[in-house]
Formats: structure tokens, C-alpha cells, sequence
């Protein structure tokens, strides 16, 4: 004996379909975060070079920002908002522009996911001098 469906529920069920599906295909392209070596100490004394030589230029020597960049030692980039993560993301994969009015930030090519590590403990020291926790 076959099973018979109202028209009306295989009408809902194709409409969750279509728009569930377009939504997999995102999850599926989501790609996690880079991560540092297992056992690394992230060290500020070797983020300071690299902050200099690949961030600096738009986010300021003094991290304070520029014309090209928002400042590091800002409340919107303290842990609990931009973790260590969203570091390694931005650097790999760029981010688009959500909190300030400088345009997409794109990945910073040659960082490794130790270097960004270092880099994020040279920021992260200078926010908590200004208390930024």
C-alpha cells in the first residue's frame, strides 16, 4: 500500500530544502582556524618584529592605528571580543569589515600560525599595559 503525503507538506518540505541547502554549502567552505605548533610559548619579543614588518603599516608602529588600519589597543580587539583565533583567521584568510570603516583587511601572506601566535602576544602585552583585559 503506498504512502500518500498532502501536497502541502511535500510543498513545505521542498521549501525547507531549498532553503536549507544554500546553508550546507557555506558550512562546508568554513575552514577553521590556523593553529600554532603544539607546546609553542608565544613570545612578545619575536611578535615585535613581525607586527612591525607585516602590521604596522596599516595598524600603526605605536598600534594605535593609522589611515589604513584600526587600532590594536582598542576595547573591540580585547580577548573576550577578538580571541587569539580570530588573529590567525584574519591573517590566513583576511576578514571582511565589520567594526571599522576601512574597507576589508586582507590575509597577510608568508605569516605562519606560530608567527601570528607571537604577533598576538605582542599585541595582547601591549593591551593589558593600557588595560585592555
Amino acid at each position: 500500500m503506498p504512502l500518500h503525503m498532502p501536497k502541502s507538506f511535500c510543498r513545505d518540505i521542498a521549501t525547507f530544502a531549498l532553503a536549507v541547502l544554500p546553508l550546507t554549502s557555506l558550512a562546508q567552505a568554513w575552514q577553521p582556524p590556523p593553529r600554532p605548533s603544539t607546546g609553542l610559548m608565544p613570545n612578545p619579543v619575536v611578535g615585535k618584529p613581525l607586527y612591525e614588518t607585516h602590521c604596522a603599516a596599516c595598524h600603526g608602529i605605536d598600534l594605535k592605528g593609522s589611515e589604513a588600519g584600526p587600532p590594536m589597543l582598542h576595547k573591540i580587539y580585547e580577548p573576550s571580543h577578538h580571541s587569539d583565533a580570530a588573529f590567525q583567521i584574519a591573517a590566513a584568510q583576511g576578514v571582511r569589515a565589520h567594526h571599522w570603516k576601512f574597507g576589508d583587511m586582507a590575509p597577510v601572506p608568508g605569516l605562519t600560525p606560530d608567527d601570528v601566535a607571537h604577533i598576538t602576544a605582542y599585541i595582547r602585552m601591549h593591551q593589558r599595559r593600557v588595560g585592555i583585559r
